[in-house]
């Protein structure tokens, strides 16, 4: 973004000139402009409400001026507004999540600029692009690419393992590493296996399922087979891991709440040389028998302050599925805390 004056040449997606107490935006490509707005200008809307200021468009310039709230910052709008033309500008697809995510990015003083934070390409496949879309998965990727051991803990839907996967493509892709090693507990299997039928693998291979939906996501399936039938990839429990040393792997361990301390410890004990792992999972949903702790949990006190290994932890702020879940989860929250706030009644006979 540049700040130039009425005559100054325009440098970058936009350029501003002030005059008194209102700003206009100029943008440089009008063809940007459709997009920038959105129907109804309602991406407009979604920054005007949150900084309460006044926001009208016009042709390619939008003018900003102080609306009735106290806190109005509207060099913090022009720079939204620049933020959102440039990631325009660079392919994305404005929604309001992302325009969202922008205006945290500028509010917060979030180093770099919203379209590098939120714009990184991970694996494009089918004309889709898989990136980043909070500032928290833009932070957990950093770490993954920073550190040989990244767990990646909170609720559902922030992209914990789907990001993990696309990072593992994308180092396969680049030769990075020779091989991905995905893996789960099966812990349910583990307690029910002589009910379903089926061989072995056949009984463990609906608790590995969502890992295979994952790669089909990122990959052809003439790839994907390739790469199975070669030894490339493999998607196998975590007990198959015992005994190993996975050298020159991305290893992506899922829903590792349901790992035993012991599971665990096996699991990190594994990692070779020039291997990377990332462990994901939601302390919230641990289904391991009553009174048993979580490994995950057991790491994350016994870890946190090891070189080489970071927690990137998730919050309801960066749940990516339909809006509903992360009420959901918001829902659940407000519940488990006011549970754990009431003193315990005992129940009559």
């Amino acid at each position: 973004m540049s700040i130039t004056s009425p005559s100054a040449p325009s440098v970058g997606a936009t350029s501003i000139r002030r005059d008194g107490g209102v700003l206009t935006v100029r943008v440089i490509d009008p063809a940007l402009m459709p997009s920038l707005l959105g129907s109804g200008d309602e991406h407009l809307r979604v920054v005007e409400s949150v900084f309460s200021a006044r926001i009208h468009a016009r042709g390619n310039e939008i003018t900003i001026a102080d609306g009735p709230g106290a806190d109005t910052d509207i060099d913090q709008v022009a720079r939204v507004i620049d933020e959102l033309t440039e990631l325009v500008a660079r392919g994305q697809v404005l929604d309001r999540r992302l325009v969202e995510q922008t205006i945290r990015i500028v509010r917060e003083g979030v180093p770099g600029r919203a379209a590098d934070v939120l714009g990184e390409h991970l694996v494009t496949h089918r004309g889709r692009t898989i990136r980043p879309k909070t500032i928290g998965q833009r932070r957990y990727l950093d770490a993954i690419g920073q550190n040989t051991v990244t767990f990646g803990i909170g609720p559902a839907g922030t992209g914990k393992t789907y990001l993990a996967m696309g990072a593992a493509v994308r180092s396969l892709r680049a030769r990075e590493v020779n091989r991905l090693i995905l893996t789960r507990p099966a812990v349910e299997a583990g307690e029910r296996l002589g009910f379903l039928p089926g061989t072995l693998h056949e009984k463990i291979d609906p608790y590995l399922k969502p890992l295979w939906d994952a790669l089909q996501d990122m990959m052809d399936a003439a790839e994907l087979v390739n790469h199975v039938e070669r030894g490339v990839i493999e998607v196998a429990p975590l007990a198959y891991m015992r005994g190993r040393t996975l050298n020159d792997a991305f290893i992506v361990l899922d829903e590792a709440q349901n790992t035993t301390p012991e599971q665990m410890k096996m699991f990190l004990t594994r990692i070779g040389f020039n291997a990377r792992a990332v462990v994901t999972g939601d302390v919230s949903q641990t289904d391991l028998p009553h009174g048993k702790r979580s490994g995950l949990l057991v790491a994350r006190e016994i870890l946190r302050d090891i070189d080489g290994i970071a927690f990137a932890e998730f919050g309801n702020e960066d749940v990516v599925r339909h809006p509903i879940v992360q009420r959901i989860v918001e829902a659940y929250d407000r519940h488990a805390a006011a549970a754990d706030a009431s003193p315990t009644t005992a129940t009559r006979a």
